[in-house]
């Protein structure tokens, strides 16, 4: 790494060229402002180390002088007058981190590594979103992209999937993020080991630190013999972590260690397990907004999304709709069997609040019940039939209509016992009670 000094104190950048030089860097120094532009005019500095008191020009002046040649470029301030304004001051004029004198060298050299590794990641993530991967190479597992959206999106697997960074896929319900997460790794060198996918929402929380990292035997009332965790099964692999918006607070921090250390623990030992994991995660949340409400780490954001693939909703792919119809058809089709031109046009003016998801399943429907083997807008189930006409509202409001209708019918079938309604949904509990506080639900009476 390229690291300019500017400090007028010859003694101090002495010490700090002396430091960095041994642990490897190329080190330039200044002893004020004028003369730190002079240089960084001339050489690719990643990094300075920048006095907040010099004669002539302050730290504050020089460093923006200097993000207006490189807005990029990384700055630790030093300052002898450490102080909670101090660090708002120098954040604001884009320092990434501020340090008191005298320099506390152990500190600035993990403060210096993990800059590092940032430019790194992001040297990487360039080299992945620069321009659209014109590869056409068959993919191992077929995926409809007639649209530029879905190509987009392809191009993106393809170029981070031969990388060791963590993926982030986020998207609506229903747009396909298991089915990218799992082309992402038959893509990757870990092709030939285990893809392991968890669905974060559905493991109670007592049993989330046990189902991914294992136990014990004797570790707790039940344990009758040591089990290998989700973590430990994927070494070699990859690990899909589905619905990780849905993960507890209180459990974060246990994979934010597993993300960070790449070591485990099962539940009742010591031992500490080396795991070599590629982690792929995925939400229909948006985790920034937790993140600012507190229901979500930052830390633990951040580890997830070092790259994010965002998957479009099928209502802003719809040249897709004709070939996904096609494809479904021959999943499910027991005889020969069409679409009609009419058909098809009532179902690329619908919405699709499910996505793809729910296009599977009207197609699977449809041909289950048509009455000859020209499908027609009469066989489309009523919703898709009416579309807009009933579209009133923003889509968010409707897709929570038609959640809680959902919850509703599970519960009344399950007589209010929440624990029987989550396992006909699908969800753990937890998630359930959440969703009937979030939707307002109230018990009512047996249908």
């Amino acid at each position: 790494m390229k690291i300019l000094i500017v400090d007028d104190e010859a003694v101090q950048r002495e010490l700090l060229k002396g430091f960095l030089e041994k642990a490897g860097h190329v080190v330039f120094e200044a002893e004020d402002g004028e003369h730190a532009v002079a240089i960084f005019r001339e050489e690719p500095i990643d990094l300075v180390l920048m006095d907040q008191k010099m004669p002539g020009m302050s730290g504050e002046e020089t460093l923006k002088m200097l993000k207006e040649i490189n807005p990029l470029v990384r700055c630790i301030m030093i300052t002898a007058f450490g102080s909670v304004s101090t660090a708002v001051n120098v954040m604001k004029i884009g320092a990434d981190d501020f340090l008191e004198k005298p320099v506390d060298l152990e500190f600035l050299a993990k403060k210096i590594e993990e800059i590092e590794q940032e430019l790194q990641v992001e040297k990487d993530i360039e080299e992945v979103e620069k321009g659209i991967c014109d590869d056409e190479s068959p993919l191992p597992i077929e995926i409809i992209a007639e649209s530029r959206a879905m190509k987009n999106v392809l191009s993106m697997v393809r170029r981070v999937s031969p990388t060791p960074w963590t993926v982030l896929i986020r998207g609506e319900t229903g747009t396909g993020k298991e089915l990218i997460a799992r082309l992402i790794h038959l893509l990757s060198e870990r092709k030939h080991g285990p893809f392991v996918e968890v669905n974060c929402a559905t493991i109670p929380e007592n049993l989330f630190e046990s189902e991914l990292f294992g136990h014990e035997k004797g570790a707790f009332t039940g344990a009758v013999s040591r089990r290998t965790g989700l973590f430990e099964s994927a070494n070699g692999g990859s690990i899909f972590l589905d619905e990780i918006g849905e993960l507890p607070l209180n459990l974060q921090p246990k994979l934010l260690r597993a993300l960070q250390e790449k070591r485990i623990s099962r539940v009742g030992s010591s031992e500490e397990i080396d795991v070599d994991v590629r982690v792929i995660a995925a939400t229909n949340r948006d985790l920034r907004k937790m993140v600012e409400e507190e229901r979500f780490r930052e830390d633990l954001y951040f580890r997830l999304n070092v790259f994010e693939i965002t998957l479009p909703p099928l209502r802003s792919r719809k040249e897709d709709i004709p070939k996904l119809i096609e494809f479904f058809k021959s999943k499910y089709a027991l005889r020969d069997v069409r679409f009609s031109k009419e058909a098809v046009d009532v179902l690329m003016k619908y919405s699709f609040p499910g996505n793809v998801r729910e296009l599977e399943h009207i197609v699977q429907r449809t041909i289950t019940l048509a009455r000859s083997n020209v499908i027609r807008p009469s066989d489309l189930p009523q919703e898709v039939r009416i579309g807009e006409k009933t579209a009133h509202g923003p889509l968010k409001e409707r897709l929570e209509a038609m959640e809680k209708e959902m919850i509703l019918n599970a519960l009344q079938e399950a007589n209010w016992v929440q624990t029987r309604a989550a396992e006909q949904l699908g969800i753990s509990e937890r998630v359930l009670r959440y969703k009937i506080e979030r939707l307002g639900i109230k018990k009512q009476g047996k249908k």
